[in-house]
């Protein structure tokens, strides 16, 4: 069967690949596009995983709750470069992500990526030539309360708070807060015992404190490390919109108790590969050989 530009036309519609791309499937095919479509398919997952061991740091955060701030989901998605991660496919595929999590109340990333998405993120790949992932999932479902989100413009910092009281719009605006400060704990008693004891070696080490009794040393040490909780604990931090008012106060002035909070920061935690730019052109030229 001849190929003609209409079914390279209608190839493309389907499957969003390039001119040449659905040109040489149908050649290969003999025009026949539904097995075209298969081959496609088939190289798309052995593309997805020839590039599945290259570090995808970029990309973005995205965060859903219900209207009645009864549930929450908060994903990051990852591609290679900034660039991809403001491709309209790229975004499209978040929102798919982010639609079935939010949909089907799903935490867990494996469940959520079983069949029709991984097939979606697979042909993204090849569409787009980089390594993309779907990292982390997290839902919040207050028991007795509400759950407000805040991202950040940029799409890089998304943030759920739980409340046990309060309002959505309460919640969002904490959400603001722990995004622009990011605290470590909500309460100063949270703080894990093995940050503290790094804080009091990192206290030990001033200067200031060398040569003094030990009693003087335990008591200036006090004074430090409750000044440490003090701006480390979101509760007892100044709210970002009123310095006056503590996160805790601001709180409890509206008869709620902040439970807990999630922040994503694109990312954190991954250790970003630095290469060649010259030696990673020469291997991208050299695979596009075979």
């Amino acid at each position: 069967m001849a190929v003609t530009a209409s079914l390279v036309k209608e190839l493309r519609e389907r499957t969003g690949l390039g001119m040449m791309e659905c040109k040489k499937a149908l050649v290969e095919t003999d025009g026949d596009i539904d097995k075209a479509i298969e081959n496609l398919r088939k190289a798309s997952g052995l593309k997805a995983a020839k590039k599945a061991d290259r570090t995808a740091a970029e990309g973005v955060v995205s965060a859903k709750i219900a209207e009645d701030g009864s549930y929450g989901v908060v994903i990051e998605v990852n591609s290679e470069t900034d660039f991809v991660a403001r491709d309209e496919n790229f975004l499209g595929f978040v929102k798919q992500v982010l639609d079935r999590a939010y949909a089907e109340k799903i935490a867990d990333v494996s469940q959520l990526m079983s069949g029709e998405l991984e097939n979606a993120r697979q042909a993204l790949v090849q569409k787009i030539g980089e390594n993309i992932g779907v990292r982390r999932l997290q839902m919040v479902k207050p028991e007795s309360g509400v759950v407000g989100t805040y991202t950040h413009s940029n799409n890089r910092i998304s943030v759920l708070v739980e409340l046990k009281g309060g309002s959505v719009d309460l919640a969002k605006d904490i959400a603001m807060h722990v995004a622009a400060v990011n605290p470590p704990v909500v309460r100063a008693e949270d703080m894990p015992q093995d940050v503290l004891e790094k804080e009091k070696d990192i206290i030990r080490a001033q200067p200031d404190m060398e040569g003094k009794p030990a009693a003087i040393v335990e008591k200036m040490m006090g004074g430090r490390i409750a000044k440490f909780l003090k701006e480390n604990s979101l509760l007892d931090q100044p709210f970002v919109k009123d310095a006056d008012l503590t996160v805790g106060k601001l709180a409890s002035n509206a008869g709620a108790e902040v439970v807990n909070f999630v922040r994503y920061e694109l990312g954190e935690g991954i250790e970003k590969q630095e290469s060649d730019f010259a030696a990673e052109v020469a291997a991208q030229v050299e695979a596009s050989k075979t």
